[in-house]
């Protein structure tokens, strides 16, 4: 019985990340930020980091990569299966239940009016976890010198992300032996 209300406690918790979120896997990390590390104490920040990395490594959207994963570590393959299940349930109801209507109001002035507000409250959303993410992630020189590089990288010289990941890698893998 414990074990069920585990996996109904799992799958609520990722039903809430899924049902209010807005905006894609970067506008959910404050809410799996909040849910499973400060309030339910699930996995650690450095673990939520890890999932965060891994969930980008993996092919599909972070959400999904992180509740399955979250989901295994705690309960197993049904633990998986609820969390998964749970962050996109409200979704999968959703878009059933909108998408045949959709083009009858898709020019609705007040359903663009919800959309078009949507817009800054995902901006804050990704804003806030990239504020997060920054504080627990610069933690010395290096990864100060990392970040800086990789992102000059990315955002001045237009260098490509996989030469910018294999080549800071590389020199973090340096600096880490050497010094």
């Amino acid at each position: 019985m414990d074990t069920f209300k585990s996996l109904i406690d799992i799958f609520f918790s990722f039903f809430k990340i899924g049902a209010f979120s807005f905006g894609g896997g970067y506008s959910m990390l404050p809410f799996i930020e909040r849910e499973l590390v400060l309030s339910k104490g699930l996995i650690t920040f450095e673990e939520f980091l890890d999932i965060l990395a891994i969930s980008q490594a993996s092919p599909g959207p972070i959400a999904i990569n992180s509740a399955t994963f979250i989901g295994y570590k705690h309960l197993g393959i049904l633990g998986s299966f609820f969390a998964t299940f749970g962050v996109i349930f409200f979704s999968l109801i959703c878009i059933s239940s909108i998408s045949p209507k959709i083009e009858k109001y898709k020019e609705n002035k007040y359903i663009l009016m919800a959309f078009k507000s949507l817009r800054p409250i995902t901006i804050s959303l990704i804003l806030s976890s990239i504020i997060s993410l920054f504080s627990k992630s610069i933690v010395d020189y290096y990864s100060l010198i990392i970040f800086l590089l990789s992102s000059i990288l990315l955002f001045y010289k237009k260098v490509h992300p996989i030469s910018v990941i294999l080549l800071c890698g590389s020199i973090s893998a340096i600096l880490h032996k050497i010094f």
